[in-house]
């Protein structure tokens, strides 16, 4: 028995709006989506073009109130060959939410406050 990554998913208040905001910080795009009959929910996956790997993007009609993050101790982290020109296109994007130069990443946070990781190919 053997198991692989799918996918990772995370529930967001505005669909469109976060939509936007990953394509323009990391360059994913919409791969494919779902929608229920009843208008209830919107499953929105996202791609980055290079790995099979997708993010889910969890629309739920219903929900109003931002989601608790709790800590937001759990993080995605994405590796960038061009490090210094996604901080520069973060810095003025307005995201950047935490630095640790000593480590030489930093974290993004995105419109429903969850961290996202970037750091350089090694």
């Amino acid at each position: 028995m053997s198991f692989k990554f799918a996918h990772n998913n995370i529930n967001v208040l505005d669909l469109d709006r976060s939509l936007e905001f990953y394509q323009k910080a990391l360059g994913l795009t919409e791969v494919r989506r779902k929608e229920a009959e009843d208008g209830s929910f919107i499953l929105s996956y996202l791609g980055d073009g290079v790995t099979p790997h997708n993010l889910e993007l969890t629309w739920l009609r219903d929900r109003k109130d931002p989601y608790d993050l709790g800590d937001n101790e759990i993080h995605l982290a994405f590796s960038t060959d061009d490090f210094d020109g996604a901080y520069k296109t973060h810095k003025e994007m307005g995201c950047i939410c935490y630095e640790n130069p000593k480590m030489g990443i930093y974290f993004i946070s995105d419109p429903d406050g969850y961290w996202l990781e970037i750091v350089p190919v090694r």
